[in-house]
């Protein structure tokens, strides 16, 4: 039998707020000693009146309108009850029947794979709610700590419809999202850190039911890589079981990265009775359609757009510019050095090579490097006017991103400018044909490539710094004297 896999994905994304989503305290708890961030409020005491944080609420209709979400005009927050040792007050402030957003959507590119074209994935909610403290659990001693730093952090979850059908159309949507909060500057949307975490409920049917199946909720996911490999291994968990004669069971399932399997963690067999009801500390929200306005007046260029705009006007080919494009902080890179020097496709070159992989060896972003957009327009400058070649820009550029420091003045201090004395050349390019005389013979019987060999000998001679196109026209210039000559002399 075949069949078809239905994949909806529930997201959390921390809001990057000053202060809590309740309260006065700071909400950088990731840099903070454990419990320092803390106050009645959210510690949950008694008596303690929680304040509703404005900015963190312009935030989540900021995402809906970018969802392409309908923002109701009234809304409000709810209790969601549930006991738990990270829950400070035994329930946790969120939201329930009237979130901030609604029924909207994301187009991505279908799986090729299953036949699908451009289409959309739903959008159902999107709503705000505070986050939890952290638990720190150790085995061996019987016992856990608390953290509750992290409780209280504005927590925006984003709720997909089940339109999914494989792990690589949640990728995609996964992928859009992550850029989207990025764009707007809501979120830094840190995987690793904890700052966009991804749940997933996965079931399969038979192809052409309209019948779901009956699903499992795949947690633990920190990574795009992680999520795709997930999910592919747990639609094909239930295809085997329900092969095999079994049954699926609604449970939740975490993903263990190392093993690359999903392995049960509870049953979900009966829904949680949460016992929803109206915060009674908090006024229900009317949000206007001015202000809405106002809001969508707000929205940037997102990644799709800024891509087609690179590949119009620039002439990127659509896999640079996808890649260019897909952060904020990556495109706002691209454009300023390109006001500075260069070409597109000379900026775009140097930023997804060589530049691209020192950032990846350190896990840094972009906008974390040492080499600023004016440094690197300059010392693409140094290339353009013949002072470094490619090779010898590279050297610089690793010594700019290791210092910090200015290429002109790597270029004086290290004495790495490019040799364009012909005089210098030339005796470089005398040694190379007097050492190797198998190359020369070979060149003299018609085997051109033996000059491209020499040439490299002279690049060697000279530590890359030879100019490449007068070592090489000199290096021919000996090679045919020595053809004319007829002997293997220099």
């Amino acid at each position: 039998m075949q069949y078809e896999t239905v994949i909806g994905l529930e997201v959390h994304v921390q809001l990057h707020t000053r202060s809590k989503m309740f309260c006065g305290c700071p909400a950088d708890y990731q840099a903070a000693e454990p419990n320092t961030r803390t106050c009645p409020v959210c510690l949950g005491l008694p008596g303690a009146l929680p304040v509703i944080n404005r900015r963190a609420v312009e935030y989540t209709v900021l995402t809906g309108l970018a969802l392409n979400c309908r923002i109701p005009e009234f809304t409000k927050f709810d209790r969601k009850n549930y006991p738990y040792p990270d829950l400070m007050k035994g329930y946790q402030i969120s939201q329930y029947d009237l979130p901030l957003a609604l029924d909207g959507f994301l187009e991505i590119d279908g799986d090729t794979q299953l036949g699908l074209g451009r289409r959309r994935i739903g959008v159902e909610r999107v709503h705000l709610e505070e986050d939890v403290a952290k638990l720190q659990h150790f085995p061996g001693e019987g016992y856990s700590l608390v953290d509750v730093n992290r409780s209280g952090v504005p927590l925006m979850e984003v709720v997909s419809k089940p339109d999914m059908r494989s792990a690589e159309e949640a990728r995609q949507y996964l992928t859009l999202l992550h850029s989207i909060v990025q764009y707007l500057g809501v979120s830094t949307g840190n995987m690793q850190d904890g700052n966009f975490r991804c749940d997933a409920n996965v079931s399969i049917r038979p192809v052409g039911s309209q019948i779901l199946g009956t699903r499992t909720e795949v947690k633990n996911m920190n990574s795009f890589r992680a999520v795709y490999q997930a999910l592919e291994y747990e639609v094909v968990r239930q295809r085997e079981v329900i092969e095999d004669g079994g049954a699926v069971v609604q449970e939740t399932r975490g993903w263990i990265e190392e093993r690359e399997v999903t392995v049960s963690q509870r049953s979900k067999e009966y829904a949680h009775d949460y016992r929803y009801f109206p915060e009674p500390d908090l006024p229900p929200l009317r949000i206007g359609p001015e202000r809405v306005a106002e809001l969508a007046a707000e929205l940037p260029e997102f990644a799709p757009q800024r891509s087609a705009r690179f590949q119009a006007d620039l002439a990127l080919s659509g896999y640079d510019a996808d890649l260019l494009a897909g952060s904020r902080s990556m495109a706002n890179y691209f454009e300023t050095t390109l006001t500075l020097a260069a070409t597109a496709k000379e900026v775009a070159n140097w930023m997804l090579g060589d530049l691209a992989r020192l950032l990846n060896q350190d896990h840094r972003e972009i906008d974390a490097s040492p080499v600023t957009p004016q440094r690197l327009a300059d010392l693409l400058a140094l290339v353009a006017d013949g002072t470094l070649s490619t090779s010898l820009a590279k050297t610089v550029l690793e010594e700019m991103y290791a210092t910090g420091g200015e290429p002109a003045d790597i270029v004086r201090e290290q004495g790495l400018g490019q040799i364009s004395d012909t005089g210098a050349i030339e005796a470089a390019v005398a040694e190379a044909i007097a050492a190797n005389p198998k190359a020369v013979a070979d060149y003299i019987s018609g085997k051109d490539t033996a000059a491209r060999f020499l040439m490299g000998q002279v690049m060697r001679l000279t530590k890359g710094q030879a100019q490449p196109e007068l070592a090489l026209r000199l290096v021919q210039e000996g090679l045919e004297l020595q053809k004319t000559r007829g002997s293997l002399e220099p």
